[in-house]
């Protein structure tokens, strides 16, 4: 099973909404590390990786995010992996 990882940058009503507690609590449930936070601008920013097959699971919940949420796009780039050992919700990017 092959390691990749991804960041993300989600937008629309994404703020407000609980997308970066759900979207900790998903990774934890797949074993996905790596964290999310709140950008300046409104966005949410996602480092994610782990199994191809795990993070492909996390990047289509993303997509829809949880249930008040409303994303309008999700921007991915591929990157390697950093090592994180956990998934955390990061209140301290900017």
């Amino acid at each position: 099973m092959g390691m990749t990882a991804f960041s993300a940058v989600v937008t629309g009503r994404v703020q407000g909404v609980g997308f970066r507690w759900m979207a900790a609590t998903e990774a934890e449930r797949l074993g996905v590390k790596g964290w999310v936070c709140n950008t300046r601008d409104g966005d949410v920013e996602v480092w994610a990786e782990g199994p191809e097959e795990k993070t492909q699971v996390f990047l289509d919940w993303l997509h829809q995010g949880p249930r008040h949420a409303h994303v309008r796009e999700v921007r991915v780039t591929q990157v390697p992996p950093n090592g994180y050992k956990h998934f955390s919700i990061d209140h301290d990017h900017w």
